[in-house]
């Protein structure tokens, strides 16, 4: 009985510990937009993330043809020109949210410092960023916004528009993450 009564305990600790919150529906923007001239900005709804709750691991997948521009031209000459979609087709995070602790979760956001690795077109550069984290009923809300420059990660920005984009782009991300079963 004993065997039995250790076994169950150890089974009930394992699937508290690997529990894992997760969407394929991500919402992640981009703005790179500078005032008097047309908005460059793109949305993207099928960024993947996952979030391990026992280590507030923190990982983010998304891919670079899934951000939809208003002006079809300009989502051409992004995947085109800048970011070469077909030769590096996605982007990706993987970091942590540090102090993360579930029980503390509530409808109220919480704010966490998110620290990690961002691979965007080969080039991988540390970021940091606060995330502010709540749980809306068994879901798990998760917003972020973070700032790049194009040449961190080898966007060349060709003079006759250098002055339309933005020196810095504002990528924020919205991810509602339910529990992987």
């Amino acid at each position: 009985m004993k065997k039995i009564l250790y076994m169950c305990m150890f089974l009930a600790v394992g699937t508290v510990a690997a529990q894992k919150y997760y969407t394929k529906t991500g919402e992640t923007n981009f703005k790179a937009s500078v005032e008097a001239f047309e908005p460059v900005e793109a949305k993207s709804n099928s960024t993947t993330a996952v979030l391990k709750v026992d280590s507030g691991e923190f990982a983010a997948l998304l891919f670079i043809k899934s951000f939809h521009f208003k002006v079809a031209l300009m989502e051409e000459h992004f995947n085109e020109n800048y970011m070469d979609s077909d030769k590096f087709p996605k982007a990706t995070f993987k970091g942590k949210l540090e102090g993360f602790n579930m029980a503390d979760l509530s409808s109220t956001a919480k704010e966490y410092k998110l620290v990690g690795t961002l691979t965007v077109r080969g080039e991988t550069k540390q970021v940091s960023s606060t995330a502010n984290v709540s749980k809306n009923g068994d879901k798990v809300m998760v917003t972020s916004a973070l700032s790049v420059k194009p040449q961190e990660f080898g966007i060349d920005i060709p003079s006759i528009v250098r002055e339309k984009i933005a020196k810095e782009i504002n990528i924020s991300m919205n991810y509602e993450l339910i529990e992987k079963k």
